[in-house]
């Protein structure tokens, strides 16, 4: 009577016919959002006011080409001063210095606190509240002496502007990342034998950077949208200002802010794959989601051994 016990304890169960849930609700909003959206394109390319030839006329224009190498531009010297700036200022708000931590603090005051928009217009002013700038020692002996209003360069002066304010949300991003590292990771690291900068170099920014790179990708994609204002500077070089003035001699500012627009979406695309990369490469061994391999190679530990003879267990049992 054991016998037939046991072969039917080891006999595999039928399997369960699972039955998914319908949700009809979803299929319903699918539907309407498809047919909005359908309705809305239909509704913009049957519209002369969007001016779609005008629009693949000037989209790989030379001048608006010429602006797009002008706001990368912008959007890499500016991001390359601000990421500088911020760690030096990051490093700042952490010293156990009270002047350099008031120092950091005063500076993300004044910069987080007013508009960017306004702080352009400043920087384009410059010149004329500072009409020369003298380096040596003050009230006695000076060794050189700028002339700003000779030296004026829009171009700089706005990428100037962009990192002076992007370096005070730099400094918060940085110092967010290496407080995210726990002290035991560096009294460890120092325990080893390591010296400050290896600490920091193999232990806390690699840890870091799991958080400095999401917020920072979203600051590269802000700073490239941000350019549009280097009109405050004045400078007409990027590619809104190419649109825009092209707009102002054609008299159709609607398809040429469909071009900037389609440049400015396409660079961002790019910097978003970018981002992905980037974020998937820093967070190796962070996640505790497995991959399919992973799965598959702790299913097979798992399962029994085929070669194994099946009457073990009966035999065991008996």
């Amino acid at each position: 009577m054991s016998e037939p016990a046991s072969l039917s304890a080891d006999a595999e169960p039928d399997p369960i016919k699972a039955i998914p849930l319908r949700h009809p609700g979803r299929w319903i909003a699918a539907v309407v959002v498809v047919v909005l959206f359908g309705l809305f394109a239909y509704g913009a390319a049957t519209n002369p006011a969007y001016g779609w030839g005008t629009y693949g006329r000037y989209l790989f224009d030379t001048r608006i080409s010429q602006g797009v190498w002008f706001t990368l531009q912008l959007t890499v010297y500016s991001m390359i001063i601000a990421v500088i700036l911020g760690v030096l200022l990051a490093v700042m708000r952490l010293s156990p210095n009270p002047v350099l931590r008031s120092a950091a603090w005063v500076y993300l005051w004044v910069f987080r606190g007013t508009p960017v928009y306004v702080q352009l217009v400043f920087w384009g002013l410059i010149p004329s509240i500072y009409k020369t700038v003298a380096l040596g020692i003050p009230f006695t002996v000076q060794f050189a002496t700028f002339d700003l209003q000779a030296l004026y360069t829009a171009f700089w002066f706005a990428v100037v502007g962009l990192a002076l304010n992007e370096a005070a949300y730099m400094a918060e991003i940085v110092r967010a990342g290496i407080n995210s590292v726990g002290e035991g990771q560096m009294e460890a690291s120092v325990a080893l034998g390591m010296s400050w900068s290896q600490t920091m170099r193999r232990t806390v920014l690699p840890q870091a950077m799991r958080v400095i790179i999401p917020p920072t990708g979203n600051e590269v994609i802000s700073m490239l949208k941000t350019t549009s204002l280097v009109a405050a500077v004045p400078f007409t070089g990027d590619v809104y200002g190419r649109a825009r003035d092209i707009s102002g001699a054609n008299f159709e500012p609607i398809p040429l802010l469909l071009v900037a627009s389609t440049w400015y979406l396409a660079i961002t695309s790019i910097l978003m794959i970018g981002q992905f990369y980037l974020e998937r490469y820093y967070s190796k061994g962070a996640s505790r989601q497995l991959t399919g391999r992973q799965l598959r190679a702790l299913a097979d530990a798992q399962a029994p051994d085929a070669t194994a003879d099946p009457r073990a267990n009966e035999n065991g049992r008996i």
